[in-house]
């Protein structure tokens, strides 16, 4: 048995003895694993290896038995302790290289707030208090719709800043998951398709088509989704982003607000609204919500992602009573509820004002970085046109008419730029040549010297 022992003295060597059983166990797993032990192996008895390694007989004992129950090792009276059949390979397998996000010079991806500006001394005072108010009964597997006290908070909230009817909330972790429950109960019901904006979010195409429904494009123009393009679709279910379209910026027009719902009760279907972006507007008091037309008919989206930060991974659905308990049924499926604590924070920072208090500071400041990111625009690239509104994190720039925006966006990631092109939301064709450009995470002077860097990109 001297080759055996050659075999694993050296995985053994540099351990103390406390530690030997340990290191047995592992070499002799490794030596199966990488095919230098293979099936059908007669090992040593444990009292002759225990001898070989100057271990105890027990410890080689219990090394086996272990490696018997990991299904490495079969043990049969009379007959020793054998190799079973363990798949091994011949080759080193390595785990797969960890992805890293690309480090950006000047980052102008939408959607991302101002993380520096988190709030961190009154999230960790509200994370404080809301333990404080939770029960012992509340620490165990959580209620799959949402801690009620937050769902209280949420309803006060949405009633008093989106008039929303808001008496079945469904907290989630944010409008992804709540745009996958939705897709989940849709499917159930017998939905095939679903209409979406064009451009839209790529996320959002993706989440729909993982559970089962085919994304329909239709069109956005200057007062919205095409609305009076449904009926030619069959979709019975449509996603909109009425208050801030995402990327193009537009609003949906009331005219446009009221068919999408009539075309809701004609079809026995559903809105999803996503209310992207309705709480940063800058000129005037955000729009109100197509919800409120009809409760029935359409599913309210929300989160905190844009006010506080994504990594909360919070957000909430307000659902036709005729979906609600589907739609807590595939929640709990799905992950049995949204841990209590942070929406026990969330739940205080609504209640104290704190919640206003932040987002007050925060449409400030990005009002000011959005002036500052027009200004420059407008000196540096006086051919470059904004599109939208005055809200939200990001804008549209439209560029001048024959430029490939696929190019330039390629172009300036290669000088450390990050911002993406408009046709890459399109899923058809793409409206006009443009940047969707974020502005929110950097600061007046980083987005100055970010526009003067693409202007001399950009030159002739």
């Amino acid at each position: 048995m001297s080759s055996f022992r050659e075999l694993l003295v050296p995985g053994m060597a540099e351990v103390g003895r406390g530690q030997r059983g340990r290191a047995l166990e592992a070499a002799v797993r490794a030596a199966i694993r990488d095919g230098r032990l293979t099936q059908g192996t007669r090992l040593p008895s444990t009292r002759d290896l225990a001898v070989q390694l100057g271990l105890s007989r027990g410890t080689v004992s219990a090394v086996y038995a272990q490696l018997v129950a990991e299904g490495y090792l079969r043990a049969k009276h009379g007959s020793g302790t054998t190799v079973a059949a363990t798949p091994v390979s011949s080759e080193t397998v390595s785990p797969p290289p960890v992805k890293t996000a690309p480090r950006w010079r000047y980052d102008l991806r939408p959607g991302v707030p101002a993380l520096s500006a988190f709030p961190r001394a009154e999230w960790q005072a509200a994370t404080r208090a809301g333990l404080a108010t939770l029960t012992d009964d509340d620490l165990g597997y959580p209620n799959p719709a949402g801690l009620p006290a937050l769902r209280t908070e949420l309803a006060a909230y949405l009633g008093r800043v989106r008039a929303v009817e808001a008496a079945d909330v469904v907290v989630t972790h944010g409008v992804a998951e709540s745009q996958s429950l939705m897709a989940q109960v849709l499917r159930a019901e017998g939905h095939r398709t679903i209409a979406v904006e064009d451009p839209t979010h790529p996320g959002s195409v993706e989440a729909l088509t993982a559970h089962g429904l085919r994304p329909v494009p239709i069109p956005v123009d200057e007062d919205g989704m095409r609305v009076d393009l449904l009926p030619r679709t069959g979709c019975r279910a449509v996603l909109v982003t009425s208050a801030h379209q995402f990327p193009l910026g537009v609003v949906l027009s009331p005219q446009r607000r009221r068919a999408l719902v009539s075309w809701a009760r004609e079809r026995d279907g559903y809105v999803l609204e996503d209310d992207y972006d309705a709480e940063h507007r800058y000129d005037r008091p955000a729009v109100g919500t197509t919800q409120v037309l009809d409760r029935d008919r359409v599913v309210y989206l929300g989160s905190v992602s844009k006010v506080l930060a994504p990594a909360i991974r919070l957000g909430w659905m307000v659902v036709p009573a005729a979906l609600r308990d589907r739609v807590v049924d595939h929640k709990r499926l799905s992950d049995l509820g949204c841990s209590p604590m942070p929406q026990a924070a969330l739940a205080h920072l609504l209640r104290s004002g704190g919640y206003d208090r932040h987002l007050r500071r925060s449409r400030q400041l990005y009002r000011r970085r959005r002036d500052a990111l027009l200004s420059s625009v407008a000196s540096e690239l006086p051919g470059w046109q904004p599109h939208g509104v005055a809200a939200g994190l990001h804008l549209v720039l439209r560029l001048p008419e024959g430029t490939d925006d696929k190019a330039l966006q390629t172009e300036l990631a290669r000088r450390g730029i990050n911002a993406p092109a408009l046709s890459g939301y399109a899923l058809s064709t793409s409206p006009f040549p443009g940047l969707v450009v974020g502005y929110a995470a950097l600061s007046v002077d980083r987005l100055r010297a970010a526009v003067a860097e693409i202007a001399s990109i950009s030159a002739p």
